[in-house]
């Protein structure tokens, strides 16, 4: 059942047996036999794409269930209070551990998933909170509440060396096909081409970070919009950073909870964790169903 969880979060037979640490045929032997045992086909497979079939779909949210049971089970026979449990994409704050000690007990998740995947975690009750990105339409749909928690403000990556600031316009935003893992990216970037005039550049080779990423900025000859996956990511001596003004596009993280968790644990580290978080710098763009953009609160909510 764990094995089916992850590769039902990371749609990728690869990935999951890299994050349960084992090989990846005995993944692929273990899901035949459990859909063998349950007499049903759990996920459509190809060699270039893995996705939950109905019965999947239906599965997963009860599967997550009896597994947290099965934890809780372990912790209560241990004598422990179950920690709250918080997921993140890629950023999360580094001083996370002092702001919320005396608070609660956090467990982070260790499974890195995509800013969808996180928020749907948090909506069907799999994990407590989430760093993520999420959309007013997001909140609205899965009935949560949003506090900002942080933001990026993105850059640009050019071949050369020269770091003079580019006009959005006068840039390219790639949108990759994986919908599966940049879903939130695509949205994105789509906007953001929309309202600035960005060029917007479809990719099928998960070019929107890591080595892939740079490889495109040389193809196309750059300035191409980096990712908040891509913030910190050392570049290649030949390529240099450039900001990215008129405007300067603004990714917001995210505090998730579920609006009718009123536990007062999880309400404590909401509060610990966004306490600080100051207002966001208003000539900054923001697509305009973010939660944060202006005309919204800085507290966002599916009310």
């Amino acid at each position: 059942m764990r094995y089916f969880v992850a590769v039902a979060d990371e749609l990728n037979f690869g990935r999951a047996a890299a994050r349960l640490r084992i090989a990846g045929p005995s993944l692929s032997q273990q899901i035949k036999a459990l859909e063998r045992d349950l007499g049903v086909r759990l996920f459509d497979r190809d060699r270039r794409s893995v996705a939950l079939t109905a019965a999947g779909e239906a599965l997963l949210p009860r599967t997550r269930a009896l597994l947290d049971q099965a934890d809780e089970l372990r912790r209560s026979a241990a004598g422990t209070p179950a920690p709250l449990r918080l997921g993140y994409v890629n950023w999360r704050p580094t001083d996370l551990a002092e702001r919320v000690s005396g608070v609660a007990q956090v467990h982070v998740d260790a499974w890195v998933l995509p800013s969808h995947a996180q928020a749907g975690r948090v909506a069907d009750g799999s994990i407590d909170l989430a760093i993520c990105w999420v959309s007013a339409a997001d909140l609205a749909a899965h009935d949560l509440d949003a506090r900002l928690v942080g933001a990026d403000l993105l850059y640009a990556v050019a071949p050369g060396a020269d770091p003079a600031p580019v006009r959005a316009a006068d840039t390219v935003v790639l949108a990759d096909a994986d919908a599966a893992t940049w879903s939130s990216w695509n949205r994105y970037a789509e906007e953001l081409a929309l309202a600035t005039g960005a060029r917007l550049v479809h990719i099928d080779d998960g070019g929107i970070t890591g080595p892939a990423f740079f490889d495109q900025v040389r193809r196309l000859g750059g300035p191409v919009v980096n990712s908040p996956k891509g913030q910190t990511t050392t570049l290649p001596p030949d390529l240099v950073r450039r900001p990215v003004v008129r405007p300067t596009p603004c990714w917001t993280w995210a505090l998730v909870s579920r609006r009718a968790d009123d536990r007062a644990a999880v309400r404590a580290v909401v509060e610990a964790l966004t306490r600080d978080v100051g207002p966001l710098d208003p000539a900054t763009w923001l697509p305009a169903d973010d939660p944060f953009s202006p005309g919204r609160s800085g507290e966002a909510s599916a009310g």
